[in-house]
């Protein structure tokens, strides 16, 4: 069994629940952070930074460390929804310093921001418009006002 440093107060409690249940689940499955990378999509320094507290794991992370497990699909995953509601999104993380990570895409309540700001339906068109238009003011109609006027000729 894994020896486990303390969980920073200042998670929530639901967040740090789910860390703990995870930290369970992995002991359980007596695979190294290394093995764990091997057999899932996730890196050996997500599992790090998921198994600290130090950054909210995502639900595909969750799912795929009950499967590694052998356990039932449906109680870590409710957890991990309980859990992103009081994660704090965004935060600076007192467990260590924030790392970017680009391998992974945005999970939670950043994906809900992520796609709630990307255009959609009649909202992409009217964008779509008013950049052909934006292009053609900036663009086209400067170049073609320089191509059909005369320059002084002297």
């Amino acid at each position: 069994m894994t020896r486990w440093r303390p969980l920073p107060d200042v998670r929530p409690r639901e967040a740090r629940h789910l860390v703990e249940q995870l930290r369970a689940l992995k002991d359980r499955t007596g695979l190294s952070l290394a093995e764990l990378a091997r057999r899932t999509a996730y890196s050996k320094s997500s599992w790090q930074r998921y198994l600290s507290g130090a950054k909210q794991p995502p639900r595909g992370a969750v799912q795929a460390l009950c499967r590694m497990a052998g356990t039932e699909q449906v109680r870590l995953p409710a957890l991990w929804d309980l859990a992103d509601r009081t994660w704090p999104h965004g935060a600076a993380v007192a467990a260590g310093p924030a790392e970017p990570v680009a391998d992974e895409p945005p999970t939670g309540a950043a994906y809900r921001r992520w796609r709630a700001a990307a255009p959609t339906g009649a909202a992409y068109r009217r964008w779509r418009a008013a950049a052909l238009v934006s292009f053609g003011v900036i663009v086209v109609l400067p170049a073609w006002l320089l191509w059909v006027l005369p320059v002084g000729s002297g």
